[in-house]
């Protein structure tokens, strides 16, 4: 089944969906880092959005 956009709750926002440009995006722009750098966090944590935040602010810019 296709995901629908328009059925979002809070399951969702505790995601971020790294094969997502615009969720990578946001966050990218957000903490002043590369998409990449994005990635590498996903990578790191996993797809938790408060683990991937609190990585980015203690290692986003290193």
């Amino acid at each position: 089944m296709a995901d629908d956009k328009n059925l979002k709750g809070q399951q969702d926002r505790q995601r971020v969906a790294g094969d997502e440009p615009y969720e990578v995006n946001y966050l990218a722009q957000k903490y002043h880092v590369s998409a990449e750098v994005v990635k590498q966090a996903i990578e790191a944590v996993g797809n938790d959005r408060e683990a991937i935040e609190a990585y980015l602010s203690k290692n986003g810019k290193a």
